[in-house]
């Protein structure tokens, strides 16, 4: 084994994990799970058959990743965030056939107790607010916040707030990095330095 697992963890034969990942106490991992390199799952995290979680994510206590989701590198979800795959869920109704598939692109942070709701995209770098509830799809470096989840501005790579408007044209330099970040309409992209 090339990475670290508590006792009290299950990790179902097949799962493919990555090395120098820490899986803690009572988690469980579904045998068809994809996972990479430098991984830590937090106290009771839940990882579904058709997931896959890139490198360097960091999966926060009681977070379940449920079947369709997917994380590129460098996700961090916060602490009881949670994601849906069932858009109308009902106990008495089979719906399997009809899970819808989240991305997570490079970067991306999901603050505590946040909810995402299935079939969106969030983009590379975006950051999502504690206590937001997301459904629809989310901009590269996008700050989203509120119930429902509304774009308030932009966040650089670094995990700062850019002082840029929502929409327009300007260009700010990230005084920790020296990327520049330049607004074009309602994207932004960035010139690493």
């Amino acid at each position: 084994m090339t990475y670290f697992c508590h006792e009290t963890a299950i990790v179902d034969k097949g799962a493919d994990i990555g090395t120098d990942c820490r899986i803690w106490h009572w988690v469980h991992v579904c045998g068809k799970a994809k996972i990479g390199e430098r991984v830590s799952l937090g106290q009771n995290v839940f990882v579904g058959n058709d997931v896959s979680i890139g490198n360097d994510c960091k999966i926060q206590n009681n977070v379940s990743v449920f079947d369709r989701v997917h994380l590129a590198d460098g996700v961090f979800c916060g602490p009881s965030m949670v994601f849906t795959n069932v858009y109308n869920p009902r106990s008495l109704i089979e719906r399997k056939a009809e899970y819808r598939e989240t991305t997570v692109k490079r970067g991306a942070t999901l603050g505590a107790n946040c909810t995402v709701v299935c079939g969106i995209e969030i983009g590379e770098f975006a950051f999502v607010g504690a206590g937001s509830v997301v459904k629809s799809d989310v901009p590269d470096f996008a700050l989203v916040v509120g119930v429902p989840g509304k774009q308030i501005g932009w966040m650089s790579a670094f995990g700062e707030r850019l002082n840029l408007p929502i929409s327009g044209t300007a260009a700010e330099t990230c005084p920790h990095t020296g990327d520049v970040y330049r607004l074009s309409g309602s994207k932004v992209t960035r010139e690493e330095a």
